[in-house]
């Protein structure tokens, strides 16, 4: 039986609830570092992760399931989009929950779970080298700064004060 984990074209009972389990786990814990690290209200965070955790759960779905060559999270990402689009039934509710989720919280949970993936693989790591480690951290600091800049020009452009 195929296995939604292993990157095969069918979605399988199994795999689906490997993926919930998975999700379940990280909303936990994310739950307790936003109560932990920002006081935002239990009950709130994981309500926002619910809603992320089922828009991830159907983008997976519809990269396997639809006959385009489109990844998991482009399909999120649009959903995403719509679904808190202002105009739209969901947006309010959408954006209420989901920003009582700190992106901080979120990236230091996932962080954690690739680190122990890594853990697991650590002469693979090791066999990357040393100008893969500075690669990674120059694209991911690129993409942090690309995306502080492009978020202050809309900032700007929009009125909003910066902070």
């Amino acid at each position: 039986m195929p296995d939604l984990m292993d990157g095969s074209e069918n979605v399988s009972v199994h795999g689906i609830l490997n993926w919930i389990l998975l999700l379940s786990i990280f909303s936990v814990i994310t739950m307790v570092a936003n109560y932990l690290g920002y006081d935002h209200p239990m009950q709130d965070s994981l309500i926002g992760m619910a809603i992320l955790s089922l828009i991830t759960l159907i983008g997976v779905w519809m990269e396997r399931e639809l006959p385009f060559d489109v990844s998991s999270i482009i399909y999120i990402s649009i959903m995403g989009i719509i679904i808190a689009f202002p105009g739209m039934p969901t947006s309010e509710f959408v954006l209420y929950y989901v920003s009582r989720v700190e992106l901080l919280s979120i990236v230091t949970v996932f962080l954690a779970y690739v680190g122990i993936g890594m853990g697991k693989s650590w002469d693979e790591f090791k066999a990357l080298g040393w100008k893969a480690v500075v690669i990674t951290v120059l694209v991911i600091a690129s993409t942090y700064y690309g995306a502080a800049i492009v978020a202050h020009i809309v900032l700007v452009l929009t009125g909003v004060p910066a902070a």
